[in-house]
């Protein structure tokens, strides 16, 4: 009795924390990509790296996006956020808009809109078509000296991806209108990458740095090395 006793409770263990392993991997992976490639100081990912990288590794899925840090001000409230430029452009990114949304109908991301989790929404009390300003980490020159680039957006959906810490600290704008808040070009343009199998993105990292090591390449497995 004993020993079945034992058993039991091994099996009802192992199975509790394996489902919540494979429920953390979900959330996580319904929102990062599996490999994100980015171009150094000056280096620009081309057209031969990206024909090399399609090549090489037919299975895969490539998606251009920019992400970057900005300050978010309402009324007397500050806060900092990371925002997402998608390419909305692309089919895949509809689709996954489409799945997150749970207010607005848009599957794409206009100009001088942007799309917020619903924690923000909730933190900020803010609703579709409301107005939200955002300071930029990048500065421009003026008489006064170099100020941070400052920008009003429309409030044109909220999202819930079921992760909080997402849904508080995330925003998503179109892929061209990030490159302009953050003062950048197509040059600067990072990608994306999405496997058949994730847990074999460490092994398709390494084999993509040995192919091209002109780039700043890393998995979501390095991103989330505390929960795995």
């Amino acid at each position: 009795i004993g020993i079945m006793l034992g058993v039991a409770i091994l099996i009802i263990v192992m199975s509790v924390m394996n489902g919540f392993r494979t429920e953390l991997t979900n959330k996580i992976l319904g929102f990062n990509p599996h490999i994100i490639i980015k171009p150094y100081n000056d280096e620009k990912i081309d057209l031969e790296f990206r024909n090399q990288l399609k090549k090489n590794f037919p299975n895969i899925e490539v998606l251009d996006s920019y992400t970057g840090e900005a300050v978010v001000i309402n009324n007397d409230y500050a806060k900092g956020l990371m925002i997402k430029g998608l390419d909305t452009k692309n089919k895949k990114n509809e689709i996954f808009l489409k799945k997150i949304l749970i207010e607005g109908q848009k599957n794409k991301i206009k100009k001088k809109e942007i799309i917020v989790g619903k924690e923000l929404a909730i933190e900020l009390n803010l609703a579709v078509g409301d107005k939200i300003n955002l300071l930029s980490s990048a500065y421009i020159s003026t008489p006064f000296g170099s100020l941070p680039k400052k920008e009003t957006y429309s409030v044109s959906g909220v999202f819930s991806s079921g992760f909080y810490e997402f849904d508080k600290n995330v925003v998503f704008l179109n892929l061209e209108e990030a490159l302009y808040f953050f003062d950048k070009t197509q040059d600067d343009i990072n990608l994306e990458v999405y496997l058949s199998n994730p847990l074999k993105a460490n092994d398709i990292k390494n084999e993509i740095g040995i192919m091209n090591n002109n780039f700043y390449i890393y998995s979501w497995i390095d991103l989330n090395k505390s929960f795995f």
